[in-house]
């Protein structure tokens, strides 16, 4: 998960990743997500609750 170069860039959006965080970088306007990829961990989680989008990159203003 540390790998800063898993969401640089913006690309189209990841087909079946649905994202509500529209002060993200990443957020298509759409509902979708536009990262190359994406990283969710902590790899110990045990419920959604736990789990966190290590690709969430404010947006700038």
């Amino acid at each position: 998960m540390g790998n800063k170069n898993t969401s640089e860039k913006k690309g189209k959006h990841l087909k079946g990743v649905a994202c509500d965080v529209k002060n993200c970088a990443f957020h298509d306007g759409d509902s979708y997500c536009a990262a190359n990829r994406i990283a969710v961990g902590p790899s110990y989680a045990n419920s959604t609750g736990e789990t966190v989008c290590a690709t969430f990159k404010p947006k700038s203003l």
